[in-house]
């Protein structure tokens, strides 16, 4: 392998964004007669990344333009499989950030989807079977046996432990999304999600986990947690005080 080609291959692990490892659009390539990722699939892949990090902090505008951009790479293709992974990636942003919604990008494709991506749709849905957890990223094997083979309420019992154990943020917020999804809700789990996504500044991520975390204050009649997740929130919303007059 040629410095240029080894070169590339690293650009291309450091794109990979590791929630979605297992239906990545690049594969890493080693030495020998094995040629380096194309074009197309480390533009695809890049994009991809801006675009979940863009969603999750609230840029929409930098957020359309990037999934436009790894669409559009991806379709040079002409494999509705490699698409279907497009709009996986980003229905696992939309998952992170509470946003439990149908998926209708990777719906229309569904059909030419191969088993690891029809996998990964029915976690995301809170709803993986027995048989695809390991077709599952690594990253979400544990929570998906955890949840495909136990009631909600031996699943809430466990789900924070499992996902708190996923080392990577992204990953460990899709699973808490998921997990929380599938019905594994627990004052812990909401936590792990509102620090998780705090600890990265993703601003769409922390409000939506921050009002769920508050509803479920109010709900338990902690009247003073939930008015110090209300003044988060206000921060959220107005992080600069306005400025006193001379």
């Amino acid at each position: 392998m040629t410095s240029a080609e080894k070169k590339q291959s690293k650009t291309a692990a450091a794109l990979i964004p590791k929630s979605v490892s297992a239906i990545a659009l690049v594969v890493l390539v080693g030495c020998g007669n094995q040629p380096p990722a194309p074009d197309w699939a480390l533009s695809a892949e890049a994009a991809a990344q801006r675009a979940s990090s863009a969603y999750l902090q609230g840029q929409q505008r930098i957020e359309a333009l990037q999934w436009q951009k790894a669409r559009e790479s991806v379709a040079g293709t002409a494999r509705p499989d490699l698409a279907a992974r497009v709009e996986l990636m980003r229905c696992a942003a939309q998952v992170a950030s509470l946003q439990w919604e149908s998926c209708p990008g990777y719906e229309k494709l569904a059909q030419d989807a191969a088993a690891p991506e029809q996998a990964y749709a029915r976690y995301l849905q809170g709803r993986p079977l027995a048989a695809d957890v390991a077709l599952l990223p690594e990253a979400q094997r544990a929570v998906a046996a955890q949840l495909a083979g136990a009631a909600n309420s031996a699943a809430s019992a466990q789900a924070v432990q499992v996902v708190a154990g996923i080392k990577d943020p992204l990953p460990r917020l899709v699973a808490a999304g998921v997990a929380l999804r599938a019905g594994a809700a627990s004052p812990q789990l909401l936590q792990l999600g509102v620090d998780t996504a705090s600890a990265q500044g993703w601003r769409r991520a922390v409000m939506a986990w921050l009002l769920l975390q508050a509803k479920a204050a109010e709900q338990g009649g902690d009247t003073a947690g939930a008015a110090a997740i209300e003044r988060r929130i206000q921060l959220l919303q107005k992080p600069v005080p306005e400025s006193a007059a001379p």
